[in-house]
């Protein structure tokens, strides 16, 4: 039995890994991608999605989501206000796995909600932007997110294929030198504009402006066309992506995965040491852990 089921996770993740124009260039990074992970369940929402699997989503399919463009410059006031007090920023601590590696590049976020209740700083600080919030059950996630001039993304998937990323531009270049680019198709963001895509195709952005790019960025529920499906996102959602969130400042609530992260990047760093010392006794570890974890889960 548990040899088929690996059958099962290898051809989703043959799948994920080759789904769109773009793909990882080298092997070993599309054997490494995290996505695999969870590559069975994102083929179930990929095989029920309600809207099309492509990279750019016409925000007109959600017109509920229609009110924050309407109100984006009272939103916007709020961003700036936060960012006014440096209230954008990296954590300082490691307790955000899901976006850690984003800071390195200058990448900053301002947490609203996150699968979830709202952040308690959020509630204080941003009343009228969760407002317009609370009446769209389908938002999962909200920050107000920044790239600095300078700042970049560099390529990568998200690995969890239940929502679809939402982009409202608060205060943008309005510029090509500051873009996104989804499966090879680039988009730059204009002031008041939504912009949504599916973050489990390659992507990477970049501000090569000299002006900060502060947007409303959202997880917004993939419609799906099975109930049963739907509950398994809906479980995921509340059990998985609820536990990786994390703080603006001390008193907001910090999940388990958060809470545990600090020791998970001590291992992190162990590797990346011994990748430093000696890169084929580094990749042959590494692969063992894989062949292990492989024949401990599957046999």
């Amino acid at each position: 039995m548990g040899f088929y089921v690996l059958l099962v996770f290898i051809a989703c993740g043959f799948y994920v890994q080759h789904r769109g124009q773009v793909q990882h260039a080298k092997l070993r990074r599309k054997f490494t991608d995290h996505a695999n992970l969870l590559a069975p369940i994102n083929c179930l929402f990929y095989l029920f999605s309600r809207i099309d699997n492509r990279p750019y989503i016409d925000p007109q399919q959600f017109p509920e989501l229609a009110v924050l463009s309407k109100h984006w410059q009272s939103i916007r006031d709020e961003a700036l206000a936060l960012n006014a007090q440096a209230g954008i920023k990296a954590s300082a601590e490691l307790d955000d796995i899901g976006f850690n590696s984003f800071f390195k590049t200058g990448w900053k976020r301002y947490y609203l909600k996150w699968y979830g209740a709202d952040l308690h700083s959020a509630r204080q600080s941003c009343p009228q932007t969760l407002a317009l919030l609370r009446t769209l059950p389908s938002v999962k996630g909200a920050m107000f997110a920044m790239l600095p001039p300078g700042a970049k993304l560099v390529r990568h998937r998200d690995p969890y294929a239940g929502s679809l990323r939402y982009h409202l531009g608060l205060d943008v270049p309005e510029s090509n030198d500051c873009f996104i680019e989804v499966d090879g198709e680039r988009y730059s963001w204009r002031n008041g504009e939504a912009v949504m895509f599916d973050e489990t195709y390659i992507h990477h952005a970049q501000n090569a402006s000299a002006q900060n790019r502060i947007v409303l960025f959202l997880d917004v529920e993939r419609p799906l066309t099975w109930a049963p499906i739907r509950w398994l996102n809906r479980a995921f959602s509340s059990l998985v992506m609820a536990a990786s969130a994390t703080k603006n400042v001390e008193g907001d609530k910090v999940g388990l995965l958060n809470r545990l992260f600090a020791g998970i990047y001590k291992v992190r760093l162990l590797g990346k040491g011994i990748k430093a010392f000696n890169k084929p006794l580094y990749y042959l570890l590494q692969y063992a852990l894989y062949a292990g974890l492989i024949y401990a889960v599957f046999f």
